[in-house]
């Protein structure tokens, strides 16, 4: 006999109270275990495909590890420290770009850039303020990810879990498909698919279009001979999977920074601005639409708020877990309402005491 529905949902509520309050209070201590979870999911298809091929699953995970570590040894030796020396340099130039500033907007706009206006303080202090707390800034930003736990650690423990639980992924599926309770089990494994492709229709797929967005705005840019462009290009690619955010900010910072560079050759500046026309044009396209597609059911607006959320509430930590848990409250939210649709609540009495009118 299935227990009744009020015990169900205690159970399930103190079994999502329980899951809440160990990210709670152990959250720096998961996290390598969520991101080295999160590359095992994301590799999985990959491993099975290369099963397919005709390779052992665990042929298939070390080959996956090489690629890997070959990945991350090119990434940490060529375009970090660049990335890096970019920052910096960007920080440094600040004072610079204020002053022109200032010299501009004292030609174009000499009455509200008075000496002792709120709006010709601010400005000067702006570039100097930069200055002093952007390296400060530029080193919390680069070291916050590592600094929530001890950065060896980190990068030791990470691919060790991501390829064990690589390695074992399928009979750990098989052995959670095995403690379902069995009234629900359908119903959760139903559940469980939609997840799974709003997971792998979005996260997998805006982790490639930040990805390919992201390298095309930074050799454009480069190309381009904008400084700073790897910069911009890895700031406008990252934030790619806020819809508009990304081109936005990164439009802004690089047509500003060209008008810095280029100031009387609009050609150039022409160059940048419609480099971001390009990006967004194939982003809005041909890549999304290719790579996420439009049924996945992630508004922007509840990504926004889910992140916001999630961020407040448990750091670094809480953004790593707030697309795939906005994802699954978004399959559960449409599950109920479909189950409310279709229940007596919803419809009440009159469906059986007036029959739908005939239009024939």
């Amino acid at each position: 006999m299935a227990l009744p529905v009020r015990q169900q949902v205690t159970y399930w509520g103190v079994a999502f109270v329980a899951l809440f309050a160990v990210l709670w209070g152990l959250g720096n201590v998961v996290l390598p275990f969520l991101v080295g979870g999160a590359i095992a999911y994301f590799m999985d298809p990959v491993a099975d495909r290369l099963e397919r091929l005709g390779l052992s699953r665990i042929a298939a995970t070390v080959a996956i590890a090489l690629v890997a570590t070959l990945a991350f040894v090119v990434l940490g030796l060529a375009i970090i420290p660049a990335l890096v020396r970019q920052l910096s340099g960007l920080v440094e130039t600040a004072p610079e770009i204020t002053r022109r500033l200032l010299t501009f907007l004292n030609a174009q706009f000499p009455t509200l850039m008075e000496p002792g206006s709120v709006v010709n303080e601010a400005l000067t202090t702006l570039g100097e303020a930069i200055k002093a707390r952007g390296g400060e800034l530029a080193s919390t930003l680069l070291s916050s990810a590592m600094s929530v736990v001890n950065f060896v650690v980190f990068i030791v423990v990470v691919p060790v879990v991501a390829f064990y639980m690589l390695l074992d992924w399928d009979r750990m599926v098989a052995k959670g498909d095995g403690w379902l309770p069995r009234d629900h089990a359908d119903t959760i494994r139903g559940l469980a698919r939609d997840i799974d492709r709003v997971l792998s229709g979005f996260v997998r797929g805006q982790v490639s279009v930040c990805l390919i967005l992201g390298t095309f705005y930074s050799v454009a840019l480069m190309l381009a001979g904008l400084n700073f462009g790897l910069v911009v290009g890895a700031i406008a690619g990252a934030i790619t999977f806020i819809p508009y955010i990304g081109a936005l900010i990164g439009g802004a910072l690089a047509i500003g920074l060209a008008l810095f560079q280029f100031w009387g050759d609009w050609l150039s500046i022409g160059i940048v601005a419609g480099i971001f026309a390009i990006g967004q044009f194939l982003e809005g396209n041909i890549i999304t639409p290719k790579l996420v597609g439009n049924s996945v059911g992630l508004h922007p607006l509840w990504l926004i708020f889910a992140l916001s959320a999630f961020g407040t509430l448990f750091g670094f930590t809480g953004m790593l877990v707030a697309v795939p848990v906005a994802a699954m409250i978004g399959v559960l939210a449409r599950f109920a309402l479909d189950r409310y649709v279709g229940s007596r609540l919803y419809s009440g009495l009159s469906t059986d005491a007036a029959p739908p009118p005939d239009e024939g």
